[in-house]
């Protein structure tokens, strides 16, 4: 389902209201939408038909039939031995004849999916990937969208290196959902990024600013939290489980898994024993924990130690009985394999809501805050603040002067920043910000204004003018990058 749009007319924010429902990270943040239900409210119009067709005015219009040639041969570089998996490129502008520089937009496709995936429009192309192409375009770069097919991907890849950039709008778990080996993909990218290809974000960017464990390496930040731990092995968990635990609730999060098997919301059940700071007590291996897992919320009672155990060796003697779904052995195959946890404190002001703070490069560009009126598992109300927003200037000097170091920290260099990412805050007491991070993104970041294009087509979206307005930010902010170098 597509989000519904609210307009409100004596201001520039838009909010819409949409069911949910409870995902991985059900207690850090907002579940990941299912429905949309748009509710009018007072001052608010809802954006219908012809508003829609206003906003929709100023889009670039499609090629006509004549003038299209699928990309193949449309751009300077020759990509037609490569599977072109779009059945069109309506609302693609026309390629520079004098490019500054050359531009892949790398994007793929899914066989056995309706159009290709959810993120598809119905011609095949992800519902961005046109504005985003057209946003470089408009710098007078050409951007070609060129599709990865795993069983191509030697050819794909003597392609690609005649490009002088590439823009990676692989949507995570396509390449393997359409049978091929993201790892494969990406160490072919990531040598060709040791050659010198300027690439956004490359994968090993969105590794280390999307792994759980980047929230350890910024824990000592304005933002961060210091009774933040990571769990590399089950010596680092029996070590550090029980300080934090002795302090605040936690949020305990295997580094694999998915809709919420492995993430447990761990709480004291005595709660007069929680210590007022970090460090004066370690909670005792036989203190009784209660345990809810997020993948179905279910309650379960066990020891400090039978948790550690049941996280490190799964169901054994020493781990008791469970009744989770999950194995448990989180660390199982180490740190090649992703054998890892990590280890925040729980935030009970997260019902209040979270800000997403969405950047293009180091300047902020708007802030999409979320609130929960029916708590995180329920209804949530979206509302988009522009960068300036009074509110929200302490977090967003600390997030810009910041972004040097978070990139240092990662272990990334500033020439590897992505052109969109975005940062989570959220809200917390006796604290030296009055906001700390959830998490940094920079994965296939959708472009809010053309999320209704999805199994449709382009005339379908939301809100283009905010949408493109975002994408010649991008384009700007690529052209910038390579004129540098």
């Amino acid at each position: 389902q597509v989000f519904g749009l609210i307009r409100c007319s004596s201001c520039e924010h838009k909010s819409s209201t949409m069911k949910v429902a409870r995902s991985a990270r059900v207690a850090m943040r907002r579940a990941v939408a299912a429905r949309a239900s748009v509710q009018a409210a007072p001052g608010f119009r809802t954006l219908g038909a012809p508003a829609y067709a206003g906003a929709f005015r100023n889009f670039p219009q499609p090629l006509m039939a004549a003038q299209r040639s699928f990309a193949a041969s449309a751009g300077p570089i020759d990509i037609s031995s490569l599977k072109y998996c779009a059945t069109n490129d309506d609302g693609l502008l026309a390629q520079p004849a004098n490019p500054k520089f050359k531009l892949a937009l790398v994007s793929t496709y899914v066989p056995s999916q309706e159009h290709g995936g959810s993120d598809k429009m119905l011609n095949g192309h992800r519902f961005d990937s046109i504005p985003i192409a057209n946003g470089c375009i408009k710098q007078g770069m050409s951007c070609q969208i060129v599709f990865y097919n795993h069983e191509e991907h030697d050819n794909f890849f003597e392609v690609i290196k005649k490009f002088d950039a590439i823009v990676l709008r692989a949507n995570p778990g396509q390449i393997g959902a359409s049978g091929g080996d993201q790892k494969k993909f990406d160490d072919a990218m990531l040598a060709l990024q040791a050659k010198g290809m300027q690439m956004w974000p490359s994968p090993d960017v969105m590794a280390k600013m999307g792994a759980k464990d980047a929230l350890c390496h910024t824990k000592h930040f304005e933002f961060g939290l210091e009774d933040t731990f990571g769990f590399y092995s089950a010596a680092d968990m029996k070590r550090d489980f029980p300080k934090g635990i002795a302090f605040q609730p936690r949020v305990v999060k295997q580094n694999r898994g998915s809709a919420g098997e492995g993430i447990w919301i761990v709480r004291l059940k005595d709660e007069s024993k929680y210590c007022k700071k970090f460090g004066d007590r370690v909670a005792a291996g036989d203190e009784m924990l209660e345990l809810m897992e997020a993948n179905d919320n279910h309650v379960e009672y066990h020891t400090v130690d039978e948790f550690v155990e049941f996280c490190s060796n799964g169901r054994s003697e020493k781990s008791g009985t469970w009744t989770s779904k999950g194995k448990g052995m989180y660390f199982e195959g180490g740190l090649e394999a992703g054998g890892l946890m990590v280890d925040q404190r729980y935030l009970p002001r997260i019902d209040e809501g979270e800000a997403r703070f969405m950047c293009v490069g180091t300047e902020l560009n708007r802030i999409e805050h979320y609130e929960y009126p029916d708590g995180v598992s329920g209804n949530y109300k979206q509302t988009i603040f522009p960068p300036d927003a009074p509110d929200w200037q302490q977090c967003r000097e600390m997030l810009e002067r910041s972004v040097p170091d978070i990139m240092k920290a990662l272990d990334l260099k500033m020439s590897q920043l992505p052109l969109l990412w975005a940062a989570d805050f959220m809200p917390i007491d006796d604290h030296k910000s009055p906001f700390v991070l959830g998490e940094f993104n920079c994965s296939c970041l959708g472009i809010a204004g053309f999320f209704n294009a999805r199994g449709h087509d382009l005339s379908n979206s939301e809100d283009p003018a905010v949408g493109q307005k975002l994408c010649d930010l991008i384009g700007a902010q690529a052209h910038k990058v390579l004129s540098s170098k």
